[in-house]
C-alpha cells in the first residue's frame, strides 16, 4: 500500500479543527423521529463541507429533510466510491439519564466527547470529509473519485430517500459504497467489516375491543385485546426461537464456504465472554456459544418484540378491561427474504390462526437485505485499510444490520465503524473518544487510498 504518512501527519496536525467541528455538529440537535433541528443541521453539514473545500449541494426531498450530496473527481482516478452517512440521530430521552451537560453538549471529559450523534453518525460524516480534505491539502488531488451522500432520516428508515434515489440513479452510480457507522468489536478493539445487511421489517399489531375501557367485572362478556395479542404472538415463534410463519425460511441465503470460514475465523479471535459481560448476562440464549452464537447473530431471521402496551401499568391496581392493546415488533430478514413478501406471509399467518381482525401497521420503508463476497474490491479495500490503521486484520462479518440506495442502484456495499467500545449508541451518554475519532479519519483516508488503487 502507498505510504500514507503524509496524510496521517496532516490529520494529526489538524486534530483540534476536526474535534471542534464534531463538537459543533453534536451541539446541533437533529432528531428525525421528532422532526427536531433537521433543516439547521443540513445547513451546517453543507457549510462544513464547503469550508473544507468539498463539493456540497443541497437537494430537498418531498416531505423529508434535505439530502446533502457532493461529487469530486480526480484526473488520475479510475474508480468512484460513494460515501454514505447520515446527520440525523436517535431521540435523546430519557434526558435525566445524561451526564456531562446533556445530549447536546459536545463536552469533552478525559478525552471522551459526549453527546447524541457523537458516534452515530456525526463522527462518521466528518471522517469522510476530513479524510478528503487531507488528500486535497497534502497532495492536491483525491486517490479516488468521491461521491458523498448525507441524509437526514436514517434513524427512522429513510422514509423519503427512496423516491429521490429513484429520480437520481445516475447521480449515485459508483463502483463501491461504504458507510462509517458504529463501534469496533468489543473483544478485539478492531473494526467490524460487514459485507451484508439484514433488512428490518417494523410492524405494529393493534388489537381493539370495546369503545372504551370497561370495568373488569364484565370481562366474561367483552373482547380482550391484551389476550388477543398474547395468543397471536404465541403463534409466531416457538421456544427454540424458530419462526412459525408458513414459508418464512423458503429460499433463504445458503452459507458458502467463505462465509463459514469467516465465522470460524471470528470465533477464534473474539472473546464472547467480554460481550456477555458488556450485556450483563451469564450465557447467550438457547445456551449458544462459539461459532454457533456468531452464526446465529449473523444469519438467523428474528422476530423481536420491542414493546407491549395495553391498559393500566401504573402503581397499584385498576380493574379494567382495556379497549386496546399494541405490540411493536421488528423482524430481521436475511438475504432473499424480501420485506414485502415477509409482510404478506405475516398477514396470511394471522388470518389462518384466527387473528385476521388484528390491525397490522407497517410503513413501506424496509430496505432489501443484501450480501456481497469478501472478494469484492470494496470489501478488500476496507479490510486492507483496517489492517494498515489498526495493525491487524479486522473482524469480517457476513451480514450486519444501508439498503435504501441499493434498492434502486446496486453498488457493492460495506458497513464498518471505528468508535470505541462503550460508545452507548442509541443510549444516554453516547460518546466517542478523541483518539478513536482521529483514528477513524485515518481509516476513511486509507479506504479511499486502497479502493482507488483497486482493492486487490
Amino acid at each position: 500500500m502507498t505510504d500514507l504518512g503524509d496524510i496521517f501527519a496532516y490529520i494529526d496536525a489538524h486534530a483540534d479543527e476536526a474535534v471542534r467541528d464534531l463538537q459543533a455538529f453534536v451541539q446541533q440537535p437533529s432528531v428525525s423521529a421528532q422532526g427536531v433541528g433537521l433543516e439547521a443541521c443540513a445547513e451546517l453539514v453543507q457549510e462544513m463541507m464547503v469550508r473544507d473545500g468539498l463539493d456540497a449541494r443541497r437537494y430537498d426531498l418531498d416531505g423529508g429533510p434535505p439530502v446533502i450530496f457532493g461529487h469530486m473527481t480526480s484526473a488520475a482516478a479510475k474508480k468512484t466510491m460513494l460515501c454514505y452517512s447520515h446527520y440525523d440521530v436517535q431521540p435523546p430521552e430519557p434526558l435525566e439519564a445524561w451526564s456531562h451537560g446533556g445530549p447536546w453538549s459536545g463536552e469533552i471529559v478525559d478525552g471522551v466527547l459526549y453527546g447524541r450523534g457523537a458516534t452515530d453518525n456525526k463522527s462518521g460524516v466528518l471522517a469522510f470529509n476530513k479524510a478528503a480534505k487531507a488528500f486535497l491539502a497534502v497532495r492536491g488531488e483525491l486517490p479516488v473519485n468521491l461521491k458523498f451522500i448525507i441524509e437526514g432520516e436514517e434513524e427512522i428508515g429513510s422514509l423519503h430517500l427512496g423516491p429521490w434515489v429513484e429520480k437520481h440513479k445516475a447521480l449515485l452510480e459508483a463502483d463501491g459504497m461504504h458507510c462509517l457507522d458504529g463501534s469496533v468489536d468489543t473483544a478485539t478493539g478492531l473494526p467490524d467489516v460487514d459485507l451484508g445487511l439484514k433488512s428490518v421489517l417494523f410492524v405494529e399489531l393493534v388489537a381493539k375491543g370495546a369503545n372504551s375501557d370497561v370495568h373488569s367485572l364484565n370481562f366474561p362478556l367483552l373482547p380482550a385485546p391484551a389476550w388477543d395479542l398474547v395468543h397471536a404472538l404465541g403463534t409466531l415463534m416457538d421456544q427454540e426461537r424458530r419462526i412459525l410463519i408458513d414459508g418464512w425460511y423458503d429460499g433463504l441465503y445458503e452459507l458458502q464456504d467463505e462465509d463459514e470460514q469467516q465465522l470460524e475465523e471470528k470465533a477464534r479471535r473474539v472473546d464472547l465472554n467480554k460481550l456477555k459481560a458488556e450485556w450483563g448476562v451469564t450465557e447467550f440464549a438457547l445456551h449458544r456459544d462459539g461459532v454457533d452464537a456468531i452464526r446465529a447473530r449473523a444469519y438467523e431471521p428474528t422476530a423481536n418484540i420491542a414493546g407491549l402496551i395495553g391498559g393500566y401499568t401504573g402503581p397499584g391496581s385498576k380493574t379494567i378491561v382495556p379497549n386496546e392493546a399494541r405490540v411493536k415488533m421488528d423482524f430481521r430478514l436475511i438475504p432473499n427474504l424480501q420485506p414485502d413478501a415477509a409482510l404478506a406471509k405475516l398477514k396470511a399467518h394471522l388470518g389462518k390462526h384466527g387473528f385476521g381482525h388484528l390491525e397490522v401497521k407497517s410503513e413501506a420503508r424496509a430496505e432489501p437485505p443484501y450480501k456481497i463476497s469478501v472478494k469484492e474490491s470494496m470489501a478488500q479495500a476496507v479490510i486492507k485499510a483496517a489492517t494498515v490503521v489498526y495493525g491487524e486484520v479486522p473482524i469480517v462479518n457476513g451480514v450486519s444490520a444501508e439498503g435504501t440506495i441499493l434498492k434502486h442502484v446496486w453498488i457493492p456495499c460495506v458497513l464498518t465503524g471505528f468508535a470505541n467500545p462503550g460508545a452507548n449508541l442509541h443510549a444516554p451518554d453516547e460518546n466517542i473518544t478523541v483518539e478513536a475519532y482521529l483514528k477513524g479519519i485515518k481509516y476513511a483516508a486509507a479506504i479511499m487510498e486502497e479502493f482507488g488503487r483497486g482493492g486487490h
